[in-house]
């Protein structure tokens, strides 16, 4: 109708771009809210960070930690037991091939 009073509005699309935080960071983080007592609310507005991140890795922490396992002996029981299933599966193939050839021997 009247073309000069239609304004164009270029629409631009925020992109949220994601931190990423050093594992030395996260638990820096931690350690102030178990070690110092301080609270979750608090330790993320001091650091900048998103609440739920850092309870999400106040958690992983405690889980971590109740498990018993350090870190070093969480990554040596992983890789035994991929060591133990490829041995599983070597044991199986190996049975099979003995039972092919003594079928052949007969």
């Amino acid at each position: 109708m009247y073309p000069h009073r239609v304004r164009r509005f270029k629409v631009t699309k925020k992109i949220k771009q994601y931190r990423r935080f050093t594992d030395s960071f996260k638990a820096d983080a931690v350690r102030l809210v178990e070690e110092q007592g301080l609270s979750v609310a608090q330790v993320s507005r001091d650091l900048g960070i998103n609440a739920n991140s850092l309870y999400n890795w106040v958690n992983a922490s405690r889980e971590a930690s109740s498990s018993g396992l350090s870190t070093d002996e969480a990554a040596e029981l992983e890789r035994l037991r991929k060591e133990v299933k490829v041995l599983r599966e070597e044991r199986e193939i190996l049975k099979k091939a003995a039972a092919f050839f003594a079928k052949e021997s007969k």
